[in-house]
């Protein structure tokens, strides 16, 4: 079950639409996804619920067939109007317990930032964490400071949940954040903001061995 679910948060894209630009969100997935992305990640700060649901049951479409879990971020009203397959909470966000009694079989994924936050977590009904951010990040005006390879390894220790580390993550850094105990990576601006990002996946991919 674990081995599982691991597999399918290997690499993590969570979408930006700003920096997707012109090419638009679901360009940007369906070539992600080509170069081996394994979950997608909806994040829409700004758009409208009924567009932001839209987009949504579109990706869901295009990915549902090629056995990719589609994750809106905060939105629960979204997820279920859309049908996606899971959710993504920070701190300020919807309870993790509620979620899960809202989408029982959904596969829902809470962001720590700190050791104090990930001890608090442990009895929350939840999947996987989103360890944040390992490193500064522009994608994300409130994150909180980076935790760095250290920090990451702290919260390996603390854990046998799944980690998906994000923040400031690329080919560069991927093995170093997989060896600090990371189980999977989400990447932002190093997908969407690529030029090309099936290749940007595809190298993603290599590194991570």
């Amino acid at each position: 079950m674990r081995e599982r679910l691991v597999e399918t948060l290997r690499l993590h894209l969570v979408t930006d639409s700003a920096l997707c630009g012109e090419r638009g969100v679901l360009a940007v997935v369906e070539a992600a996804v080509a170069g081996g992305v394994s979950c997608v990640q909806l994040r829409e700060k700004q758009l409208e619920t009924r567009a932001f649901v839209e987009r949504a049951r579109a990706l869901k479409a295009w990915l549902a067939p090629r056995g990719v879990p589609l994750i809106i971020n905060d939105r629960v009203d979204v997820a279920l109007a859309s049908g996606a397959d899971g959710v993504h909470v920070g701190q300020s966000d919807m309870a993790p317990a509620d979620v899960r009694r809202l989408m029982p079989g959904a596969l829902i994924g809470l962001s720590v930032e700190s050791l104090a936050q990930l001890e608090a977590a442990e009895a929350a009904p939840v999947d996987y964490y989103g360890v944040s951010p390992v490193f500064s990040t522009a994608t994300k005006a409130d994150a909180a400071p980076a935790l760095g390879l250290a920090g990451l390894a702290a919260i390996r220790a603390r854990t046998a949940r799944p980690l998906v580390a994000i923040g400031g993550i690329h080919a560069g850094n991927a093995a170093a954040v997989l060896a600090a105990g990371a189980d999977g990576l989400a990447v932002v601006s190093a997908l969407c903001a690529a030029a090309d990002p099936a290749a940007a996946a595809r190298l993603l991919s290599a590194r991570m061995g």
